[in-house]
């Protein structure tokens, strides 16, 4: 699932490039159709023709709008910059440009739209070149450029096509196990309750889920999903979801508030942050200058402390310290812009480096100046688990060598982060570096795609008392080593059952239908009729069917000695204690001793005897049979 967002300069066409791809128009408010300009984020969805579903943000491109802009921006995955042809570079063109540059939003496309309006190609080429300079020193340099005309469709095929390259090449979003959905609206449906929308990154949300609304603590459950107008089971990361909550009123909730399980995260009034301020601003960054804050879906108002420097100028980059006014939701590495109040204007932005600062900083501390370097460069143990999520099961020492840290810091990294269970030791007793170690997050996906592998398994194949260990390998794609490692650590967990050569879902049991049954009653009439002389594997699977005679066998209810012979387990025990007890008294026995002493033909008692050998009850010795020591 992948996210896109327009961006670029008031009446530009935006919005009605996103009707004409998607064939709904993303103006949803009545004052937006009645000024024919956008106000608000609207939203939209498009199947690619190679089958990928993006979500779709549409954000105003009018100045003073620039701060909804903002609150739709942060979660996508590409831009589409829009650019009229009969028009060009704009000023909101140039101030989207540097906010998209600001959120390393790094994958996007220009779209040069209205080139109906264009009676001249060379007008269309100078605009090109004028766009490939603004473009220039920015994320989008070098960013395809597609013209369109929303009115005739011409350039479209064109379009979705770059697109859905594009984002084959985009990276997919991380499932670290801690969703944050940041809300951009609420709604609220009759009968349903609470609605609310965003972009879900970091984890996944399923129906059922208690959740959490932060930073106000609300608490509810999710009793619906739905992703593009679709019902689901589970949103994952990277969607455009709406969660319907319930135990939650709409007025409780605002923009700007984050939807995750509870006790996921922490809410914070102050970030240390790294900052570029653009090269274009009206003047320098001072300290103690007020400034508004846009994180997620959230603004609030920041207080801005200078660390290090008496003041920033245009074009330079340094460590700020950001007092809130109120609190948001913000992990390290998360891309914030900054913006003057009054009169509006955005100033710049940057990432998050500590957003739970213990204290206030004193502002030219070099040890302060050199922790916030380090912490940019991330700590060992982030950097560690990073290594880990890439590699899936690896051993320790594989991981510490994919996180390039010396040893003694990977080995405390990888301390620190067993005994916070952020990675799991899949082998029995202490860790060492041989280990084969997994991120939590990732064990617990494995979990869930096992039991979901499982319950379909089931589905297909009810009477079967389990799947072959060997299949469930093959389907899950894991090492020999791993999967054996992996198999009794769900099943101390509850998560299934196993057996030598088989898995299934705690509580799985066989059960055969009316009809079924009165054809195994039959068949074990037969048995019963001669124990010792039984009807073939063939004529049992004509009694039965073959799916029932399996679920017999995989049961222990009967017991194949060869391919073509089989008995009744109660029929099996009482012969194998019958020449345990023939031999007990004269230390051997003959096939024919045996065929006499059950009563039976030469054809059952060889197979019988030789099943024993194979499993080690008896031993063959010339024509006789001993007990095996």
């Amino acid at each position: 699932m992948r996210v896109i967002g327009t961006a670029g300069h008031v009446d530009h066409g935006k919005s009605t490039l996103i009707a004409a791809l998607t064939g709904v128009h993303p103006d949803r408010l009545k004052e937006e159709q009645e000024r024919e300009m956008t106000i608000d984020l609207g939203f939209g969805w498009l199947t690619l023709p190679d089958g990928q579903e993006i979500g779709i943000v549409d954000v105003p491109g009018h100045r003073d709008f620039i701060e909804n802009m903002l609150a739709g921006v942060g979660g996508i995955d590409a831009a589409l910059l829009v650019i009229a042809s009969d028009e060009g570079v704009m000023p909101q063109t140039r101030e989207h440009l540097a906010i998209l540059d600001l959120l390393q939003i790094n994958s996007g496309l220009v779209v040069l739209t209205k080139i109906d309006l264009a009676d001249d190609p060379a007008w269309l080429d100078l605009v090109e070149a004028d766009v490939r300079a603004a473009l220039s020193g920015t994320v989008l340099q070098g960013a395809p450029i597609v013209r369109v005309s929303s009115r005739t469709q011409e350039g479209l095929p064109e379009l979705t096509r770059t697109l859905g390259l594009l984002l084959q090449n985009a990276p997919a979003r991380p499932d670290l196990g801690r969703p944050r959905l940041p809300v951009d609206r609420v709604f609220s449906m009759s009968a349903f309750g609470t609605f609310v929308t965003g972009t879900l990154t970091d984890g996944h949300l399923s129906l059922g889920d208690e959740v959490e609304l932060l930073p106000s603590g609300l608490k509810g459950r999710v009793r619906g999903l739905q992703t593009h107008k679709k019902q689901e089971e589970k949103a994952v990361p990277g969607s455009r979801t709406a969660v319907n909550i319930s135990g939650v009123d709409m007025e409780q909730v605002r923009r700007g508030e984050v939807v995750t399980h509870p006790g996921q995260y922490i809410p914070t009034q102050r970030m240390d942050v790294r900052f570029r301020l653009l090269a274009d601003v009206s003047s320098p960054l001072r300290h103690h200058t007020e400034v508004k804050l846009f994180i997620g879906a959230a603004e609030t108002v920041a207080n801005v402390r200078l660390l290090g420097v008496e003041v920033l100028n245009p074009g330079e980059t340094g460590w700020l310290q950001l007092e809130l006014r109120e609190r948001v939701i913000a992990v390290r590495g998360d891309r914030y812009i900054l913006r003057r109040p009054s009169p509006g204007e955005t100033l710049g932005g940057g990432i998050v480096v500590d957003p739970q600062p213990k204290r206030r900083h004193k502002r030219f501390d070099e040890s302060v100046l050199k922790g916030l370097e380090s912490m940019a460069q991330g700590s060992p143990a982030e950097v560690l688990l990073q290594a880990a999520l890439a590699l899936g099961p690896a051993s320790a020492k594989d991981v510490s060598t994919r996180s390039r840290l010396d040893g003694p810091a990977a080995e405390s990294a990888l301390k620190e982060l067993l005994d916070s269970s952020q990675l799991i030791n899949l082998d029995d007793g202490p860790w060492t570096m041989d280990s084969v170690v997994l991120a939590a997050s990732q064990f617990s996906a494995l979990r869930e795609t096992v039991v979901a592998t499982l319950v379909a398994y089931h589905k297909i194949y009810p009477l079967r008392r389990g799947m072959p260990r060997e299949e469930l390998k093959s389907k899950l794609k894991l090492p020999p080593r791993v999967f054996n490692l992996v198999l009794p650590r769900l099943a101390d967990e509850g998560a299934l059952t196993e057996g030598p050569k088989w898995a299934a879902l705690p509580g799985h049991i066989v059960r055969f239908s009316p009809f079924q049954q009165v054809k195994v009653d039959q068949l074990m009439a037969r048995f019963a009729a001669a124990p010792f002389a039984p009807p073939s594997v063939k004529e049992c699977q004509a009694e039965t069917g073959e799916d029932v005679f399996s679920a017999l066998l995989d049961s222990g209810n009967l017991v194949a000695v060869s391919d073509e012979v089989v008995f009744r387990k109660a029929d099996f025990e009482a012969m194998v204690e019958k020449v345990r007890q023939a031999i007990g008294q004269k230390g051997q026995v003959s096939l024919a001793e045996v065929r006499d002493l059950l009563g039976t033909s030469r054809k059952y008692v060889q197979a019988f005897l030789e099943h024993l050998d194979a499993v080690g009850v008896t031993i063959r010795d010339g024509d006789f049979r001993r007990l095996k020591q």
